[in-house]
């Protein structure tokens, strides 16, 4: 709980400080700009706060690992969601209405997770977790994101560290294999979701783990 609190603050923070300029630079999703992703995280916390209001009576079916599901097609931003997500983003017009809702809406998220029964079975997607599993499975989201932010603004602030590790843990868990230890956290997250390719070296370390790579969650 208290990870998923830091890494949203942290990511919450970076596009805050982001100058109007960056909103208009590539992210690290394809299809996407800055303002794009900045508009797909307004709607995560909407998420986040309707499924935290969402009981489930019955026992879960997912845990925060199993809550993903995974595919090994990259997106190409062509799918119509995220082509609705590109145009709701360009109706904001100016990158100071997405901070405002971004930290009108986020922070409501991030309050609604400090007040939130660990324990509290929420329903989402057709599926039920505790509500600890279900915000321990967004630190790997917010972790992420965060990347996909800071993709091409190399000054830009990135993610915590202990997001980055805990989140390395959790795609190991998915993967059903540990990353050589001479990949980063964050390289690791990166090769491992296909945001980018590995170089020979990184191949020839992976091994076997080269060939069900990449891991898309979804």
């Amino acid at each position: 709980m208290t990870l998923f609190s830091h890494s949203w603050t942290a990511l919450r923070a970076a596009v805050a400080e982001l100058p109007d300029e960056d909103f208009a630079r590539p992210s690290g999703c394809a299809g996407w700009l800055v303002r794009d992703l900045v508009c797909h995280l307004v709607i995560d916390a909407q998420d986040v706060l309707i499924t935290l209001v969402t009981p489930a009576d019955t026992e879960p079916t997912r845990d925060a690992v199993t809550y993903w599901d995974v595919t090994a097609t990259p997106p190409t931003g062509q799918d119509p969601l995220d082509a609705l997500i590109v145009r709701l983003a360009a109706a904001y017009q100016e990158p100071w209405l997405l901070k405002f809702h971004l930290d009108d809406v986020g922070s409501a998220a991030g309050r609604a997770a400090d007040l939130a029964d660990p324990g509290l079975r929420v329903g989402t997607r057709g599926e039920v977790l505790t509500a600890g599993d279900y915000l321990g499975a967004y630190v790997l989201e917010w972790t992420l994101h965060h990347l996909d932010l800071v993709a091409h603004l190399p000054d830009a602030a990135q993610p915590p560290a202990q997001g980055l590790a805990r989140s390395r843990e959790m795609l190991e868990k998915i993967a059903g294999a540990a990353f050589p230890a001479s990949f980063s956290d964050k390289d690791a997250l990166l090769v491992g979701t296909g945001r980018r390719a590995p170089s020979e070296a990184e191949k020839a370390d992976l091994g076997e783990l080269a060939a069900t790579l990449p891991l898309v969650l979804g």
